[in-house]
């Protein structure tokens, strides 16, 4: 067995009740064999960037697994299509939308997958809530250089 890397996901939705949806996503996350959830962020709000519809909940989760890279990522696109998930154009509105952030300290560039994820330093959405769970991982540079981003935090349901 695989020894367990640290890993940090983010979720956002817009469409349906995108809250519930991301607490369920959570849940569900946490069940699936191979993953033990750690923490989570609060959820936050935002307007959709380089997209459309109505404004965006997100939160970010860290967590433990065994599951490699893409096994991971394979979880992560079975949760969105059960939540409803279509990808019906770039950046469309989304019922669910997860990304992996990091994993371990691995840096991996395929067609499919890239981690870090090449744009979690410039969106304020992404780097609140995971300054919130692991300040250690974002600068305050980093902080400074999204501050003009409007994000609302909603909650404080940390584990």
């Amino acid at each position: 067995m695989r020894s367990p890397v640290a890993a940090y996901i983010a979720l956002g939705a817009n469409l349906g009740d995108p809250g519930a949806a991301l607490i369920q996503a959570m849940d569900d996350m946490a069940a699936i064999s191979g993953i033990r959830l750690v923490k989570r962020s609060s959820l936050y709000q935002t307007a959709p960037v380089e997209s459309s519809g109505p404004d965006y909940v997100n939160a970010v989760v860290e967590i433990q697994t065994v599951l490699s890279a893409p096994d991971l990522l394979a979880q992560m696109q079975q949760l969105e299509q059960a939540a409803g998930r279509e990808r019906t154009y770039l950046n469309a509105p989304r019922t669910l939308d997860i990304d992996i952030l990091t994993y371990g300290g691995a840096s991996v560039n395929s067609p499919t997958l890239v981690i870090p994820h090449p744009r979690m330093h410039v969106r304020a959405f992404v780097l609140l809530p995971l300054a919130e769970i692991a300040p250690h991982l974002v600068t305050q540079e980093q902080l400074r250089a999204v501050q003009s981003q409007i994000i609302e935090r909603l909650t404080g349901d940390n584990l």
